[in-house]
This record gives structure tokens, C-alpha cells and sequence, in this order.
């Protein structure tokens, strides 16, 4: 290229660039250009702003692909009904096609009429918020669209904030990036904030109506949908004429877009809200000692809350399902019971006291509800004394109140002098009961207990009671009161015996016995109960009949007290140093805990811990637990093919020695026929158990049951105090087993304890335990002379010997009779299939 060429080139490009910068200059010189600038500045500092500080912050949108509400944890009883939810949040969660169109038009004509036209943002809504805001004291109306309150309330919080309201439009136009319209829809619809605890539709459906969201008609809709607002400003019981005009407003909306006709809101606009009471905790579903020792595993195995969803499977936001062998008639039925014995035990000794007490305030019905006291015995209620000046008036949970004359609260107080009328103020919340048209006062007995049935096929636990009533004592006597069982751990004891030589038939002396504790405690001498003195010798079945303590503690010292620790700790009673004190009740266990121990024995020495919960499934119904779950087979058939019924997998575990088991159960029958039980033997079926007596007596026992449950109680003072001489298990504990055992077996079949393969049978003299050969058992009567018992192989009593020395007789004898058919041990065994 040539100088000239070169020179020219660059010439011009200086000319070129001198001339855009007099065009610019010339430009900047117009107002409208640096207006222009100004603005293209501060968008670009907006948006440089809007990556440094908003866009890392938001949560990522991502997850709404896979999210999960929270919620409740709902339990089912045995036979597969929904019976409790663990809630904090009122939360049922649908899917999109489960909602009805209607609804669906009702919220969108309330909340976002263009919601299937715009994409997150309503730019209209906006313009005029902002104009509101600016040029009015009133809060900004019509500026969120649903997505963004799906953004707000899943996402960005509830600050009111103009920042808040820049995150709700970029997240709810990402929101509509990654999700369907349906999507966003049923997300709102799931969760949306509704009042009355209530979290999403079907739930305020329940809590508005009491009825699913499927059952609504066309002004219920219409309420509901004008909740989202501020669900305490259209509250049906106080703001009735806002909410009727709110909801109407609703329905022109709804005509007016197309959703309903004329004459569809003419009727719906004639209709009241008809809506229910609104239902505060009282009225909510009582949990009871079940529920809650349910509640107790389930926390300790999956925790309370998701921690930000890093627990997915917790109790109160998890959505568990939780299939229990709650059996809710035979609950009903232990709770009445032990109710029942608790009042007898405790009538006629006087006023307790007040429920609790607590200060009106402005509100005595908060005041009474924050107290979670309430009552669900008969006719009982909790009421709050809210006047005292005369006779009582009293305030009740739902809203109601009464009056009680002083004459209906005379009785004498318990350990003090004066009638409760006396004592009675303002602010006590007491136990009454309806008399004529006033109230009588109640108290709830100090005295206490806990009943429990189990099913010792399963070790499955089918009814709880640990108390008079769970929100006035929370405390659970069945798991978690440490109680001496006295008499009812002697099956245990003579258990270990049997197992380890001894046989239903063994001769035990009934006399003294006293063991050298060493140079410090010197010589300890035992007793039978009462201070009785002993009998002599007799058999370890008379023994237990009797509930000999003085047999019992010979017996544990002759087979050695560590096998005797050794089968209590294996058979989940407790674990024990091996002191003869621990043969005879000392050691302290549980209802619980001995139930089971009993159900294991009656199931031949096979069985696990006691069970509450069968399963548990997360909310797509995946069961999570127990680990290695397996489904029983052939249990949803849809009908019977003719075979062996299905039974669910068990995992049972060999605890104790089959034969040793069933003898001991045999054995524990006569407790029921002619031992301290025998007020229980009218039920007329066959049952096993033991009472049991702790030393003071403090505390009073029964244990025992059938091949289909097994159910035991005890009661006591939660301080232990003497009950009084009287006080037995056969004269307090047994006949509260048998209030409950006459309606829990009734329509049942009388099942025989099943005996294990190698038991034999034979006919024994029931005071000398010899075995007997010219004389058969008399089934019905109850103290016979001759008795099966059960042996192990060659461990049963002999007939004696002859003698091969005696001289042979040399007169000629005619030979015996024939021996009848029917006579003979072996005949008989060989009818009952040999062996068994």
C-alpha cells in the first residue's frame, strides 16, 4: 500500500470519528436524550443489583417438582380404621382432579381471574399497587396472582415489603417456567392458609362444614373462597354479615365469568353459610394412653418436626401412615373397668380437690381450654367456677355454662376438716355431673392402676388404660410405672423350676425356710402371706394354687435364685441380682412388662417385646418400618378359596422351654378353679392367671387371661400406701379383670390351651401328686381328687415297683377281670393321638 493510500485512509477515519462525536455531542445536548440515558443507567444498576443482591438469595424453584406439604400423621386401628392424627397443622392433601371445577372457579374468581392468561405476574395488579401505595394509606389490592402466593407461602415468607413483592414476581415467573397451570393450582389448593387450623381446602371443608370438599355445594365454595384474604375477618360466628357479603360478591364474580347461571346464584345467594361450630381442643379427638405411648415410639424413632426436610419421615409433618393393633371396643371396655374398680375402691373417702386451677382473666372458656383439662367418664364434665358468691356457677368447654347448688358439693374433704363447698373458689375447674337441671360434684380417685390386653399369639397389645384419665393424670401406669408384682411373678418362678427338673408333682415343704445373709444382715426367715405358718409338705401345683411363699422360695433356693434371674431377665420381666426376695415379687416391673411375660408362656414359651404399632408407611404408602417388613400373604384376597386363613408374618423367639410353658399354664389354671382367682371361674372357660399381692399391701394384682388374650392390672397410689388388710388381688384386682373379661369373650369360642408336641398327660391324686389308676378327673367339679397333670417324657410319677422277692404263691388264683376298654392311661392317650 502506498504513503499517499495510508495517509488517506487514516484521514478519513478521524474525519468519521469526529463526526459521531459531534453528533453526540450535539445529541446530549437535547433534554430528551439525557433523560433517555438517565433511565437506560438505572436499569442497568437495577439489574446489575438484581444479580448481586435478590437472584442468589431465592430459593430454587426446583423443588416444587417434588414438593411435599407437611403433613399429619394419621393412625389406624386393628381392623384398619383411621381412629387419631398427630396435627399441628389441620392438612389433607388431594390431587388436582379431586377438586371440583366449581371450587376451582370460585377461587379463581375471587383470586385470579387471568390466572390461565398471564405468565406469574399480573403487570395490571402491580401498576396498581404501586399507584395505591404511593397515594393511599391502604394496603396495595389486587397486585398477587396465585402463583405468586404459592411463591410467598412456600418460598419468600409473609414479610409485606416491596423487596418480598420483587422475589414473589421472579419467583413466580420461574414458578411457571418448570410447572402446569394444574400443578401450581393444586399446590395452592393443598396449602393455602384458611383459618381454624386448617391448611388447604379439604381440610377447611372439615373444619368449616364437616365434610369432604367432594360433599360441598355451590355457596360453601364460594365461603371458602373468599378465605384466603384474612380468614379471621370473615369469620362465620362473628363477622356473619361481612362474610355473607364477601361470599356474594364471590358469586357475581362467579356469573359474571361465566361459571355458574342465573338462577345457580340466585339460590346460592339465598342460602346461609351453614357452617358448624367452630371446634376448639376439647372437642378434638382424645388420644388416651394408647395414642400417646404410640406417639412416645413413634418421636423416638422418626423425630417431631422435618428440620427444614432433612427429617422427611417425622410425626407432625412426615404424613405417616401408622397401622396399630388398637382394638377400640376392647379399649373401651378395659378403660371402663379399671375406671369402674378405681371409683369403688375410692368411694365414700372424700373430696380430692380441684381438677386445677387457673385465673379467668378476661376469658374464662381460654382460660379453661388453656388448662387441656377435660373429662370423657359417662356423663362427667369439666366445668370452671366462674361465680362462688352463692351457688356455683360453672363454665364449660364449649362455650355453655351451669349452675351447681352448694348442697351438691357437701362432701367431707380427704385429710381435712370442713365440706368441699367451703373450699371451693373461683377458678377451680372441678368434675361434675348433670343432676336433675343443676350439677353434683365428682372427684377423680387418687387411687390409680393401669389394665392392659395383649394378644400373646402376636405379643400385639390391643387395649391400654394407665390411668383414670390421660388429661387429668398423663402419667401411664402400664409402661411407666415401677411396681413390685408380688404373687403374680411366681409362674416365672415355678417356670424356671419346671425347667430345671422339677415337675407339677414335686413335693415342696410348706415350712419354715430362713438363708444366713452374712455377719452384716444375719439370718433372713420368710413368711406366707398373712404370717401364716406352714402346712407341710404338698405339691409345686398346691403351691402356686395357694400362693405359698415359703414353697416359693424353697423352690428357688433348690434350683438355684441365678436360673431363677436368669428366665425373668429372658422373659423381659426385669434383671435381678439373685436374692430369694426377688422369687417373691420384690423386684419392680411393669403392667406392661408382665403381660407379656405371661402372653409368652401361654404361646408355649415362644413370643417378642409387646407391640403397639404393626407398620409404618410414608405418605405414597411404602412401608418404612419395622425393617424387613413383609406383607401377608393372601391377606387382601377378595374372598376365601377354601384354605387355612392367612395369618401376618410373626417373628416369635423360643424364650422359654416349650413343655415347661405349657405346664405352667396348666398349672395356673387352678389358680382360677380353686386358688386365690376363684372369683373368676364362673367365666366358665378356660383361663389361666395369678394374683398378686405386694408386701403393706401397696399394691394389688391380677394377670392372667385365655389362648386369645391375656390382660393384667394392678392398682395402687401413685405415692405407695397401705390399701388396707382387705386389700388383695383376688378382692380388688380380679374382679376388675372380670368386669372387663365378661364382654371382651363374649361370643368367643372356649379355646383349650394348646399343649406343645411330648407332654404327657396322666391321672394323679391332687393333694399327694401320686399317680392314680382305678379313678378318672370330674371335669366339673372344681376341687376333684384326681387330676390330669402334665409331664415331660419320663419325668412322670410311677406306679411302685413289685417286688420280685417275695415268695411265689402256690394256690391257684382265678385271673382278674379284663380290663375295661376306657380304664387305662394308654387307652387314653392312644384316643387323644398318642403323644401330645
Amino acid at each position: 500500500m502506498s504513503a499517499a493510500s495510508s495517509e488517506n485512509t487514516s484521514t478519513r477515519i478521524r474525519r468519521e470519528a469526529g463526526a459521531f462525536g459531534a453528533f453526540a455531542r450535539r445529541a446530549w445536548k437535547r433534554w430528551w436524550v439525557k433523560v433517555l440515558a438517565f433511565f437506560a443507567a438505572l436499569i442497568a444498576l437495577a439489574y446489575v443489583a438484581l444479580l448481586i443482591f435478590v437472584l442468589p438469595g431465592l430459593p430454587s424453584v426446583d423443588t416444587l417438582k417434588t414438593y411435599e406439604p407437611p403433613l399429619p400423621s394419621n393412625v389406624r386401628d386393628t381392623n384398619g380404621m383411621p381412629v387419631y392424627t398427630y396435627a399441628r397443622e389441620r392438612r389433607v392433601q388431594l390431587s388436582f382432579d379431586e377438586y371440583p371445577k366449581l371450587l376451582v372457579a370460585a377461587y379463581l374468581s375471587a383470586e385470579d381471574k387471568t390466572f390461565f392468561s398471564h405468565h406469574g405476574v399480573d403487570y395490571l395488579g402491580v401498576v396498581s399497587a404501586v399507584w395505591d401505595n404511593m397515594f393511599s394509606s391502604k394496603r396495595a389490592r389486587g397486585a398477587s396472582t396465585i402463583t405468586q402466593q404459592v411463591a410467598k407461602n412456600l418460598l419468600t415468607g409473609n414479610e409485606h415489603s416491596y423487596s418480598r413483592k420483587l422475589k414473589e414476581a421472579i419467583l413466580a415467573y420461574r414458578i411457571e417456567n418448570v410447572l402446569t397451570k394444574q400443578q401450581i393450582l393444586e399446590i395452592y389448593l393443598n396449602t393455602i392458609f384458611l383459618g381454624r387450623n386448617a391448611y388447604g381446602v379439604e381440610a377447611a371443608a372439615h373444619a368449616y362444614f364437616d365434610k369432604d370438599v367432594s360433599q360441598l355445594t355451590l355457596p360453601q365454595f364460594a365461603y371458602l373462597a373468599i378465605l384466603p384474604k384474612a380468614p379471621s375477618g370473615y369469620d362465620p360466628d362473628r363477622q356473619t354479615a361481612r362474610a355473607l357479603a364477601r361470599r356474594n360478591y364471590v358469586l357475581n364474580e362467579m356469573l359474571a365469568n361465566g361459571y355458574i347461571t342465573q338462577a345457580q346464584h340466585d339460590a346460592a345467594e339465598a342460602s346461609p353459610l351453614g357452617t358448624v361450630n367452630k371446634r376448639t381442643a376439647s372437642f378434638e379427638s382424645v388420644p388416651g394412653y394408647f395414642m400417646e405411648e404410640v406417639r412416645r415410639q413413634l418421636m423416638e424413632k422418626f423425630g417431631e418436626n422435618s428440620d427444614g426436610g432433612r427429617n422427611p419421615y417425622s410425626v407432625y409433618a412426615g404424613g405417616l401412615w401408622v397401622r396399630t393393633s388398637f382394638d377400640p371396643n376392647q379399649q373401651a371396655l378395659a378403660q371402663k373397668a379399671l375406671r369402674d374398680g378405681l371409683l369403688r375402691y375410692d368411694r365414700g373417702r372424700g373430696w380430692t380437690g380441684p381438677l386445677g386451677h387457673v385465673e379467668i382473666g378476661q376469658s374464662w372458656q381460654s382460660a379453661l381450654l388453656g388448662s387441656n383439662i377435660a373429662l370423657d367418664y359417662e356423663d362427667w364434665r369439666a366445668g370452671i367456677v366462674i361465680d362462688a358468691s352463692g351457688d356455683f356457677r360453672l363454665g364449660f368447654a364449649d362455650g355453655s355454662t351451669g349452675t351447681m347448688p352448694r348442697g351438691a358439693a357437701s362432701m367431707p374433704i380427704r385429710g381435712g376438716g370442713g365440706s368441699a363447698s367451703g373450699a371451693i373458689k373461683v377458678g377451680d375447674i372441678l368434675a361434675v355431673s348433670p343432676s336433675g337441671g343443676g350439677f353434683t360434684l365428682q372427684t377423680i380417685p387418687k387411687i390409680s392402676g393401669g389394665f392392659m390386653v395383649e394378644e400373646p399369639a402376636t405379643s400385639r397389645v390391643l387395649a391400654m388404660q394407665g390411668g383414670f384419665d390421660s388429661r387429668v393424670q398423663a402419667f401411664n401406669r402400664v409402661t411407666q410405672a415401677m411396681r413390685q408384682p408380688g404373687s403374680t411373678i411366681k409362674p416365672i418362678v415355678y417356670a424356671a423350676a419346671l425347667e430345671n427338673g422339677l415337675t407339677p408333682a414335686s413335693i415342696i415343704v410348706d415350712g419354715p425356710f430362713c438363708v444366713n445373709q452374712g455377719a452384716r444382715l444375719g439370718q433372713k426367715c420368710f413368711k406366707n402371706f398373712g404370717n401364716e405358718g406352714g402346712s407341710g409338705p404338698h405339691t409345686l401345683r398346691w403351691g402356686l394354687e395357694q400362693s405359698r411363699n415359703l414353697m416359693t422360695v424353697r423352690a428357688a433356693a433348690q434350683i438355684g435364685m441365678p436360673n431363677v434371674v436368669k428366665l425373668m431377665d429372658a422373659i423381659g420381666v426385669g434383671k435381678y441380682k439373685p436374692y430369694l426376695a426377688y422369687s417373691l415379687g420384690a423386684g419392680e416391673t411393669t403392667v406392661s412388662r408382665m403381660v407379656n411375660a405371661y402372653s409368652i408362656l401361654e404361646n408355649n414359651g415362644r413370643g417378642r417385646p409387646s407391640t403397639l404399632i404393626d407398620y409404618v408407611q410414608d405418605r405414597h404408602g411404602n412401608v418404612i418400618w419395622p425393617d424387613n417388613w413383609r406383607a401377608c400373604d393372601r391377606c387382601n384376597a377378595p374372598d376365601w378359596n377354601g384354605k387355612p386363613m392367612p395369618r401376618p408374618v410373626v417373628r416369635l423367639k423360643q424364650i422359654v422351654e416349650p413343655m415347661s410353658a405349657y405346664q405352667m399354664v396348666h398349672i395356673a389354671e387352678g389358680v382360677i378353679q380353686r386358688g386365690t382367682a376363684v372369683v373368676l371361674r364362673d367365666l366358665d372357660r378356660p383361663m389361666f392367671g395369678k394374683t398378686g399381692t405386694n408386701t403393706g399391701p401397696k399394691d394389688v394384682w391380677f394377670i392372667g387371661g385365655t389362648p386369645q388374650m391375656i390382660g393384667g392390672v394392678y392398682i395402687g397410689y401413685d405415692s405407695p400406701v397401705n390399701l388396707g388388710g382387705y386389700a388383695q388381688g383376688g378382692t380388688l384386682a380380679a374382679p376388675i379383670f372380670k368386669e372387663w373379661a365378661v364382654k371382651a369373650y363374649e361370643g368367643m369360642p372356649k379355646i383349650p390351651f394348646r399343649a406343645p408336641p411330648g407332654i404327657r398327660m396322666v391321672r394323679i391324686d391332687r393333694t399327694s401328686g401320686r399317680p392314680v389308676f382305678g379313678a378318672w378327673p370330674n371335669d366339673k367339679d372344681p376341687k376333684p381328687a384326681v387330676i390330669w397333670e402334665a409331664f415331660k417324657p419320663e419325668s412322670e410319677v410311677r406306679r411302685a415297683p413289685i417286688r420280685r422277692d417275695l415268695p411265689t404263691p402256690t394256690a391257684t388264683k382265678a385271673p382278674p377281670p379284663p380290663k375295661p376298654a376306657d380304664s387305662g392311661d394308654g387307652d387314653f392317650l392312644q384316643r387323644q393321638g398318642g403323644i401330645y
